[in-house]
């Protein structure tokens, strides 16, 4: 009897706990991040204010929750795009990537601002912790695809001088735990890699392109194309009966 009123109560919990987050998140897209508040949350589920305390200590903890599951989703999709890539190296992968992120991005938009937008008013994020190790693993794909990439793309790096001095102390202790071949020149392309499927991403999700392009998936497209070429991936050719 004690084991099932013990799994009874923690999957109430588990209900309670993930319906406080889908009320966030509701109240973020009709608001912004500013607008959640837990006591708001609590009079919408009929919960007295002290008592959604004993889900999330505070905003923070609820927004820290938030933001790890954002990066658990983003995550588990690049992770998957590149597993699902069609076969023929670091070219494919890199567009699977790509794809997969935009597709994300325009599904998520409000997701998608709570983890790239502005910061939210009065939140500190915790230095450690479920946050940090997914947005660890956002960095951990990025790497992968500049390490199945590096062999044709190093080539047109040189010139480029960077020493590991140049990057974040965590930065270089995952690139050099994780890819331990490759060298500081690698890490920064990873980041330059990052800012082109990003940027034209970000501007389409906050509405910037709405007035000046019809297609905005076609001029993603577009620039990832370029991008393929400036990491000297070429597309392979056609099979000859």
């Amino acid at each position: 009897m004690g084991d099932a009123t013990h799994s009874r109560r923690a999957r109430l919990r588990a209900e309670a706990t993930s319906e406080i987050k889908t009320i966030a998140l509701k109240h973020m897209a009709a608001g912004g991040p500013a607008s959640i508040s837990l006591r708001a949350i609590a009079r919408e589920m009929g919960m007295t204010a002290g008592a959604i305390y004993s889900y999330f200590g505070s905003r923070d903890d609820l927004i820290t929750a938030l933001t790890a599951d954002v990066y658990d989703s983003l995550a588990n999709v690049l992770e998957a795009s590149h597993r699902t890539a069609p076969e023929g190296g670091a070219r494919e992968k890199v567009l699977a990537h790509a794809h997969a992120y935009r597709k994300w991005a325009i599904a998520h938009p409000d997701e998608f601002r709570l983890i790239y937008g502005d910061p939210v008013p009065g939140y500190e994020a915790p230095e450690e912790g479920a946050a940090q190790e997914a947005e660890h693993r956002l960095c951990a794909a990025l790497l992968g695809l500049v390490a199945a990439a590096w062999p044709q793309a190093a080539a047109s790096r040189k010139g480029c001088d960077y020493a590991w001095s140049d990057f974040q102390p965590g930065l270089v202790a995952m690139a050099r735990e994780s890819f331990p071949e490759l060298p500081p020149a690698a890490v920064a392309l990873c980041l330059r890699v990052w800012s082109r499927m990003h940027g034209l991403l970000a501007l389409e999700v906050y509405g910037h392109l709405r007035h000046q392009v019809l297609d905005p998936e076609k001029l993603y497209e577009a620039d990832m194309l370029d991008l393929i070429q400036s990491l000297g991936l070429v597309a392979p050719e056609p099979a000859v009966d």
